[in-house]
Order: structure tokens, then C-alpha cells, then sequence
């Protein structure tokens, strides 16, 4: 079956393009983008342009361009004559990119734990009170928007504004692959307290306690995402 066979799309709806900024091009790309993140477009799905036009309601340029950009960051693979699909999953990518996540969130929050502030310990207080939240309404979406918020902050708080952007770079594999985790009974709850003894660190400012706390989680992530290359050998190359 080709992979611009109408069929093969998913009977998803893609996120409301009229509540996004930026030029057309931009808001289908990052309505594609949260789709694919979010796993709504799982790995391998075909992408047939015409269905999406027609679910946004755009024409096909700036699908087009939204597309090539998705192409360009690994998120998405052009086939040639035969049409365009989201990437599966590659564990040597996934490692590559956690190494590289390590490499730079370690330094970060030593760097956090050593010289935060009263106001910004406040704003991660306030963001382990919003994961918690969402643990107790079993909101696992929102618990995995406030979990990215708090690493954001912790290189936010660096004063190196390129760090999250970097960072975000090499993680995009691992980020999306770390959705198929929080479903799984307990992970999310997990997660939470690893975040509180993070935060604890920072709290105290003990630069190689935020820094082994932190070493801890994302090795916990990778260890993890192994098994399911094994299991679900229909997300993975």
C-alpha cells in the first residue's frame, strides 16, 4: 500500500492551527509537530498531505514546508516516490541524544544548585505543586507538560538563554519516546519523586546532590525506553 493512501492516515484531530501564531507555515508545523510528539502520529504513520489540508483547512505549501522543516529535525521521513511518514524510533539515536541531555542538564542544575534565588526555588516549588496536581486528577498529559516545564526552568535559571534550545535539540528522539513511559503504572509517580529530590538539592544548594539526583532520572528514562525496542518492534527501526 503507497503511504499517500488516504487510508492510512489516522482518524486523529490535529491541534486547532487558529489558536497558534506566527505564519501559516509555522502553525502547521507545530501542529504537526505536538502531534507527533504526543504520539497522536505514532511512528511510521504516513503523512498523505491532502487529508492534512483538509483537517486544517490550508493549502499544500505550507504543509509542504512544515514537512521539510519536520524532515530536518529527524521527526519525519521522505520517501522518494512514494510519499512522507513520522520516523520510528532509533535506540542509537535515543542514546546519543541522552548523552548529549546529560552532557548539558548535569552542569545546569549544578549550576542552578549553587547560585539559585529565593524566586526562582519559589517558581519550581510552584511547579512540583502543579505536578502533583496532575498525578492526583491522573492527568499523565498535563503531569508531562509540567515535567518539561521544570527542566526548562533549571536552564532558564543558568542565565545561558541558548542551553534549552541546544539541549532540546539532541533530546527530541528521547522526548518523544518517553511518552510510551508514562502510561505505564507507577512511572509518572516515579518520576515525581525524582524531581522532588532534584528540587531538595537545589533547595539546599548541594551542587553534586542536584547533580547525581539529576544523573539518576535521565539514566532512569534511557534504562527504561530499552525494552520497548524489544516489545515494540513496530515503533522502532
Amino acid at each position: 500500500m503507497s503511504l499517500n493512501s488516504e487510508q492510512d492516515f489516522p482518524e486523529i484531530t490535529l491541534p486547532d492551527i487558529g489558536k497558534l501564531s506566527g505564519s501559516l507555515a509555522q502553525r502547521v508545523y507545530e501542529a504537526l509537530r505536538s502531534a507527533i510528539l504526543a504520539m497522536d502520529l505514532p511512528p511510521g504513520t504516513p503523512l498523505k498531505k491532502q487529508v492534512i489540508c483538509d483537517q486544517l483547512g490550508v493549502s499544500r505549501s505550507p504543509v509542504t514546508e512544515a514537512i521539510t522543516r519536520l524532515a530536518g529535525e529527524g521527526l519525519v521521513e521522505v520517501i522518494p516516490q512514494s510519499g512522507s511518514r513520522v520516523t520510528k524510533f532509533s535506540m542509537s539515536e535515543i542514546r546519543e541524544g541522552a548523552f548529549l541531555r546529560e552532557a548539558i542538564e548535569l552542569a545546569a542544575v549544578s549550576k542552578v544548585a549553587a547560585e539559585r534565588t529565593e524566586e526562582q526555588l519559589l517558581e519550581l516549588n510552584r511547579n512540583m505543586r502543579l505536578q502533583a496536581l496532575c498525578l492526583e486528577d491522573h492527568d499523565e498529559a498535563g503531569f508531562y507538560r509540567e515535567d518539561e516545564h521544570m527542566h526548562e526552568l533549571i536552564f532558564s535559571f543558568t542565565g545561558y538563554p541558548k542551553l534549552n534550545t541546544l539541549a532540546a535539540t539532541g533530546w527530541v528522539q528521547v522526548n518523544r519516546a518517553r511518552q510510551l513511559l508514562l502510561p505505564m503504572r507507577g512511572r509518572a509517580f516515579e518520576a515525581y519523586d525524582e524531581h522532588r529530590v532534584i528540587v531538595e538539592a537545589i533547595r539546599d544548594r548541594d551542587p553534586e546532590r542536584a547533580r547525581q539526583a539529576m544523573k539518576k532520572h535521565l539514566s532512569e528514562l534511557v534504562s527504561r525506553l530499552e525494552p520497548l525496542a524489544e516489545t515494540r518492534p513496530d515503533l522502532f527501526d
